[in-house]
């Protein structure tokens, strides 16, 4: 009861703090704006400002970064507050973090063993040297078959709204749980399984044990997926682009600061919102003129006709790294991604040059991989 109390509580303050975001944004775009950065304004839903960073952590006075090099007249300071710097890590609610636990979960995250056929790990399907992902349309069990939809990255995904392209999983330590026990990827049989799987490796017992002190019996498939999860939570990876949220423009240089504002300006804000540039909501794909395809989305979970064809929206960070797209892995250009959103999600038509320009900007979300922290580990003998 008093956990519930306290996520209510702090629901409520975000509600608040996002209603006087908005206040403020509607009034800077109103001084500084008044026709070009209104029309995105009117597309943007109430809800996606519930998770924009202030740009005021920047340092400057009136809250709008604090500027070093030139700043394109056609980009409104106030657009600033549509997104954020990445932070060091995604703080979970229910437990504190610690470096034993990203150690374990780390260890866990290349474990083949954790698989019926002793070969696939999650570093499998997302391959950490490669931006989180395996680089194909549909990444395969341990089966040999391809899985239903395309392997999204890791990265950054513990500040997304939910896991999974449905959102089926609300957090990084329930999806961790999921490959693990599905017939069609790990192909576990249950929890006791992957119990007695690590039970009978003894190096695993002190890295339990570090994670999990005081526990008597630290191997649980709970904390199996909560050292997962607590290892994802650290993989963040900042960019160019955090560096001109910041203040510095020089970062992007005048086509990437073109695109930037081509990017507003039709409207993408709408769905690629916040710290991540995405994975903040759930849209259906094909809102303004219906896209072909047979996946239901959220509608296979829900059974909600309003969630027919709705998925999470990706977050762009590292976009130019993580083809093919979509859910089902069909798109295989950023050029080509572009246009077709602009079409179906937008009801736009976008030109050569602005779709260039655009890609442009989206190549500098390409973040930082940690390579320390994501170096494989020596696995239990």
């Amino acid at each position: 009861m008093k956990r519930r109390q306290l996520i209510i509580s702090i629901l409520a303050i975000e509600v608040i703090i996002a209603g006087v975001l908005l206040f403020n944004y509607r009034y800077l775009i109103a001084r500084l704006r008044p026709v070009q950065v209104n029309q995105v304004l009117e597309i943007l839903p109430t809800g996606s400002l519930q998770a924009v960073e202030s740009a005021s952590q920047a340092g400057a006075p009136n809250g709008l970064p604090a500027g070093q090099g030139q700043l394109l007249a056609a980009i409104p300071p106030a657009m600033f507050s549509l997104f954020g710097v990445l932070p060091q890590e995604a703080p979970p609610l229910n437990y504190q973090m610690s470096d034993a636990l990203t150690t374990l979960g780390k260890v866990l995250f290349y474990e083949s063993r954790l698989s019926v056929n002793r070969l696939q790990s999650c570093n499998s399907c997302h391959a950490l040297d490669s931006f989180g992902m395996d680089g194909i349309p549909l990444s395969k069990g341990h089966d040999g078959l391809p899985v239903k939809r395309n392997a999204p990255t890791v990265y950054n995904a513990a500040l997304h709204i939910a896991q999974f392209w449905d959102g089926r999983s609300p957090t990084v330590e329930e999806q961790a749980k999921v490959p693990i026990l599905s017939s069609g990827e790990m192909g576990m049989l249950d929890p006791e399984q992957v119990e007695r799987t690590l039970s009978s490796i003894p190096g695993y017992a002190p890295l339990f044990a570090a994670a999990f002190p005081g526990d008597p019996d630290p191997i649980t498939f709970d904390h199996v997926a909560q050292a997962v999860g607590a290892f994802e939570r650290r993989l963040l990876t900042p960019s160019r682009f955090d560096r001109f949220l910041a203040g510095d423009y020089a970062q992007l240089n005048e086509q990437e600061q073109r695109g930037f504002a081509t990017f507003a300006d039709l409207g993408c804000p709408n769905c690629h919102v916040g710290t991540t540039v995405g994975g903040l909501q759930f849209k259906k794909l094909g809102e303004k003129e219906p896209y072909p395809i047979e996946d239901m989305g959220r509608y296979t979970i829900s059974n909600l006709e309003s969630d027919k064809y709705v998925f999470k929206v990706p977050s762009l960070r590292n976009v130019a790294k993580t083809a093919p797209y979509l859910h089902n892995g069909s798109i295989q250009t950023l050029e080509e991604m572009v246009a077709l959103m602009a079409r179906y999600q937008l009801g736009r038509t976008v030109t050569p040059e602005q779709i260039a320009d655009i890609v442009a900007f989206l190549h500098t979300l390409t973040g930082e991989i940690p390579i320390a922290y994501v170096a494989p580990p020596a696995l239990p003998q």
